[in-house]
């Protein structure tokens, strides 16, 4: 058989790996001067990734406690704001711990990202698979080899974007990361569902969330259900009469590995069911509900975590830390899934002290060393404490308008990404609306624009 030509398809100034939702907002704020070419890759075939194939709530905006705060805007706003317009969102209380949900329709925000992509004049290029990568004899990287649907493909450009979750991209080009489950146990994964046909007031009647965690726990006890966690969630969509859950609990395998992932897939969709008749018959409401969909694949909470100029710490996050460089905020605390085992807690949580928000610096998205490359969204620089904070949408989305604009930047200045001059890059952020000081008074989320709490 002949061998294929790989032929060249894209050279651009900026490539993107993973059109999740910190794919999508690098994307966006490279394009925001409309000077410099940007193409946009995923192996899905809808962009959004965790935010439109997994999950139904952006957490992060706000801080948590009773006089929530809001530490996140620009390009992330702009993406509520539309769906806003649509009718398919509201802000949602969190009992659980992390603070006021943006809960929102993930069909339509599928759309929305289209939208959005588009507007900016982002080229996006779904169901391709990043295969290799190419660099010069410094090792930097300097072009992609893809899988695309007629074939492999090459794609040249001048920075590279690391949005991919799992690390993808740093990964082939050997950039060092810690991989999670090397130091402590990796975070567990999800296969999220939903439920149609829930009578909610008759739920909320017979105790709500309490009564929901009592009949788990009892469940459990009795051994009628083999649940794998005691504390999982379910909560009103935007759709009347529908739930989406977060009680999946899938622990010790590895996501960067197909077979193990591939075992996860099974034993996820396999709790699904087993919660779904839980649900029929145990909890009032339930009765005539049924699943009406899984997640697009299971949602995976942490593998590699890159090796940045600077690696955030718990002791960052839990001493209000204030950097120089800082490009975004998070309030979100600490909220690690663990694997449930001798009475250990499944959900730790570690709280910012005072409802306040810490600064996260711009070095966490730079890799050590590299000039070429940045990272944002889940495979950002942090430990696993770190990490169990600062991994919410809200803050991964900010991560990517902040790598974005770094990168345009940084061909405008023909310098490398440690070189980019953070005082500009900061004073972007704010013009493009970002929030980079912590607000002296508590914001009334109805303020937004977003409408009230539901």
């Amino acid at each position: 058989m002949a061998k294929r030509e790989v032929t060249l398809i894209a050279d651009v100034d900026v490539v993107v790996i993973g059109a999740g939702s910190a794919g999508c907002c690098a994307a966006i704020a490279a394009r925001q001067s409309g000077r410099h070419s940007v193409l946009l890759i995923d192996r899905l075939g809808f962009a959004g990734g965790t935010s439109t194939a997994v999950l139904d709530t952006f957490y992060g905006f706000y801080t948590p406690g009773n006089t929530p705060r809001k530490v996140v805007g620009g390009v992330p706003e702009r993406v509520v704001d539309a769906l806003h317009s649509h009718g398919a969102m509201f802000l949602r209380p969190n009992t659980y711990g992390a603070g006021t949900g943006v809960t929102y329709d993930p069909e339509r925000l599928k759309l929305v990202w289209d939208q959005l992509l588009n507007q900016a004049g982002v080229e996006l290029l779904l169901h391709t698979v990043l295969m290799d990568v190419q660099t010069d004899g410094g090792g930097a990287i300097t072009g992609l080899t893809v899988l695309c649907r007629d074939g492999l493909h090459q794609i040249k450009a001048k920075r590279f974007i690391d949005c991919s979750g799992d690390a993808e991209l740093c990964h082939l080009a050997d950039v060092p990361y810690e991989k999670a489950g090397d130091i402590d146990p990796a975070q567990t994964m999800t296969t999220t569902f939903r439920m149609c046909g829930v009578d909610l007031d008759r739920y909320e009647k017979a105790g709500g969330k309490k009564m929901l965690a009592a009949r788990m726990d009892e469940a459990i006890a009795s051994g009628r259900y083999n649940l794998p966690r005691k504390a999982g969630s379910a909560h009103a969509m935007v759709q009347f009469g529908c739930v989406a859950t977060v009680a999946v609990r899938v622990a010790d395998l590895d996501g960067t590995d197909s077979r193990q992932l591939t075992k996860a897939e099974q034993i996820g969709r396999e709790q699904a069911f087993i919660y779904g008749d839980f649900f029929r018959s145990e909890i009032p409401g339930y009765e005539q509900a049924g699943i009406i969909g899984l997640s697009t694949q299971i949602g995976v909470r942490e593998t590699r975590r890159v090796h940045g100029e600077y690696r955030l710490t718990r002791e960052d996050c839990m001493s209000v830390a204030r950097f120089d460089d800082r490009v975004l905020l998070c309030g979100a605390p600490i909220e690690d899934h663990r694997a449930s085992s001798g009475g250990q807690e499944e959900t730790a949580w570690a709280y910012v002290p005072g409802g306040e928000a810490y600064d996260v610096p711009y070095r966490t998205l730079v890799p050590k060393g590299r000039d070429e490359l940045w990272v944002a969204g889940r495979c950002f620089s942090a430990t696993h404490d770190a990490h169990a904070s600062c991994r919410s949408m809200g803050q991964t989305m900010s991560m990517g308008q902040a790598v974005g604009l770094a990168a345009a930047m940084s061909l405008e200045s023909d310098c490398g990404a440690r070189d980019v001059d953070v005082t500009k890059l900061q004073d972007q952020l704010r013009q493009l609306g970002a929030v980079l000081e912590t607000p002296k008074e508590a914001a009334d989320t109805s303020r937004d624009g977003w409408g009230k709490l539901r």
